[in-house]
């Protein structure tokens, strides 16, 4: 899961764009990159590292122009290292840079596709790299050397033809504009807004609308699936559908965990849709645990929190802030490498021992995934003096891997991954355990926009909306997916990168 924010601007865009990541960067910690156009170069700057210290005053001073484009990225099945940081960037056509967040399901066959017919080099083992080059090839064959919407359009037509899997995008193409588009099923986020100033009208997309909020922009709409939109280096806007079937089936897990509860994606309100969540599970904790004589409802800190107060209203009882969370420790859910996972829970966790002392207490965390992190936070629930320590889940069991970009382990190393919920609910020592129904997920999150008549929920049931997903390519993202192919993966890219300084 990465952030994206793309600028088209009447005065320079580098504070902007800044401002944008800064909001963004719970969508990945991992590293960050800007990229502007000014007297058509490109200037760029990126880095591992938060946005606040990838950027530094004499980076910002450096990176000139009215349009640009940003990235936060966060490491899915790919590597860590400083040469996987966004945006990308080839020469030709024109020189384009991109920057990406999703997952692409048929990237290896398109790797293979760009280098035999398109005679274009990879140089990473990025997705993204290989969409800039799809879209690049596609730019290419316009045979135009000015381009107008219409071939622009038309060349993101192909990629959609060509490419399978989650993708919203960013890109500069130097002479004309900034080009941003979404994959026919929507599952990846992508919005628009505009900004009046004095010089004239100012546009703006991002992967939430929060980013918008943060430089003072309006929401106007959410860039639909398939849908392009063109904005010329001049501010002029075209937006056209490019896709042959689109259909609108957006990643539900943005709405469970990993969007900020102030944006709103896709018509829905995050904070809503995860207040109707603690609605329907406070509903059902009613109906299955009225035996429970639960004395006060705990959250885990943060993306429960809401979910949390609103069982506690269901259900009667007090609510407690019972852990206070350090904020200088990123999410751990994101944290490449499963040790760091569990590293880093006591430093960012600890129990104020007075609200679990001798108290029958519900925590509730907004979903389950492999199981450590709640293991952790019921033994300190424990050691703090909790007599009963019951569990609640916002969502329902993780029982299968995301493909869509969001780096979640093989199924084996999910905990739901077969066990029903007694075994789970001793796997991770809590003396009860409840999961949120996927019909009630589902209803919780429709009621801000019923228009919206299905979402994609493969890590819950299985069923991944591009009807590309076999077993084969399950196995292959396990064996890149797993925290010794990563360490040896960044191993080769840094020895790699090390081996070419020094030539």
């Amino acid at each position: 899961m990465c952030g994206i924010v793309g600028i088209v601007g009447k005065v320079p865009v580098n504070q902007a764009l800044y401002d944008g990541l800064i909001v963004l960067q719970h969508r990945g910690q991992d590293a960050a990159g800007i990229v502007t156009l000014d007297n058509n170069t490109l200037r760029l700057r990126k880095a591992n590292g938060l946005v606040k210290d990838v950027f530094e005053p004499r980076h910002m001073q450096r990176l000139a122009g009215n349009i640009g484009i940003g990235h936060v990225r966060y490491p899915t099945a790919g590597s860590a290292s400083t040469a996987e940081a966004q945006p990308f960037y080839v020469n030709s056509p024109f020189g384009i840079a991109l920057a990406h967040n999703g997952n692409l399901t048929n990237s290896h066959l398109l790797k293979e596709d760009i280098f035999s017919v398109a005679r274009r080099h990879v140089n990473t083992t990025s997705d993204s790299e290989v969409l800039l080059n799809v879209l690049a090839h596609e730019l290419h064959n316009s045979g135009v050397m000015a381009l107008q919407p219409e071939h622009i359009f038309r060349a993101v037509a192909n990629v959609h033809r060509k490419v399978k899997g989650a993708y919203a995008v960013v890109a500069l193409i130097i002479g004309h504009g900034l080009l941003a588009f979404r994959d026919p099923n929507g599952i990846r986020p992508l919005v628009m807004g505009k900004r009046e100033t004095e010089l004239g009208t100012e546009y703006m997309v991002a992967s939430e609308s929060v980013a918008l909020d943060a430089d003072g922009f309006t929401v106007l709409r959410d860039i639909s699936p398939g849908e392009a939109v063109y904005i010329t280096e001049q501010g002029e806007l075209h937006s056209f559908q490019c896709a042959e079937n689109p259909s609108y089936t957006p990643c539900i897990f943005e709405y469970v965990y990993f969007a900020r509860p102030d944006s709103t994606i896709d018509n829905i309100s995050v904070y809503a849709s995860r207040v109707a969540m603690g609605t329907m599970l406070g509903h059902k904790i009613k109906r299955e645990w009225a035996h429970l004589d639960i004395d006060v409802v705990i959250p885990i800190p943060e993306t429960s929190n809401d979910a949390a107060l609103q069982i506690a209203t269901e259900l009667g009882l007090p609510y407690r802030q019972g852990y206070v969370k350090n904020r200088y420790i990123g999410r751990t859910f994101i944290m490449p490498g499963q040790e760091a996972r569990k590293k880093s829970v006591k430093r960012k966790l600890n129990a104020i021992k007075q609200e679990f002392k001798g108290k029958n207490v519900l925590l509730v965390d907004d979903s389950i995934v492999r199981g450590t992190t709640s293991q952790q936070i019921i033994d300190m629930a424990r050691e703090a003096g909790a007599k009963k320590v019951y569990f609640a889940s916002a969502a329902p069991e993780v029982r299968f891997p995301n493909v869509y970009g969001i780096d979640m382990p093989s199924a084996n190393d999910l905990i739901a991954h077969g066990h029903d919920v007694d075994s789970i609910c001793k796997i991770i020592g809590a003396d009860g355990l409840i999961f949120q129904s996927l019909p009630d997920l589902i209803e919780a999150v429709r009621q801000g926009n019923p228009e919206i008549k299905r979402f994609e929920t493969s890590v819950f049931d299985g069923h991944y909306v591009t009807n590309d997903i076999d077993q084969d390519y399950l196995n292959r993202l396990d064996q890149m997916r797993s925290d010794d192919a990563k360490a040896r993966l960044n191993e080769a890219m840094a020895t790699n990168l090390e081996t070419y300084n020094e030539g």
